[in-house]
């Protein structure tokens, strides 16, 4: 691959119809927090989909962190805080979609 300085873990979630809309913030907000307690994400973003084309297939949050590298990313993915997080979307969470990938 010619650059790998920038890897992109791209999140997608979709959320069930009966989740709360409290509980739906709170797990934008406990992701958000992950940067801060995970060493080696370089970047961190998230936005709600707001495509006229209609293809996000229920989609509606997406985030997006940046590494360094793909042992940073795989840090992450494995780090206590990171499992802690994944554990607590199964009340709300219909389904998640993600992609990583070097940024060219």
């Amino acid at each position: 691959m010619a650059n790998q300085t920038t890897l992109r873990h791209v999140v997608l979630f979709s959320f069930r119809d009966d989740a709360p809309a409290d509980a739906v913030d709170k797990i934008v907000t406990d992701f958000g927090k992950l940067k801060d307690a995970i060493p080696g994400v370089v970047a961190y973003e998230w936005g709600t989909n707001v495509s006229p084309e209609n293809l996000n297939d229920g989609f509606t949050h997406c985030f997006t962190l940046t590494f360094a590298s793909a042992p940073d990313r795989d840090t992450y993915l494995n780090h206590p805080v990171h499992q802690a997080f994944v554990h607590t979307l199964g009340a709300c969470l219909a389904k998640a979609v993600v992609v990583d990938y070097w940024a060219q």
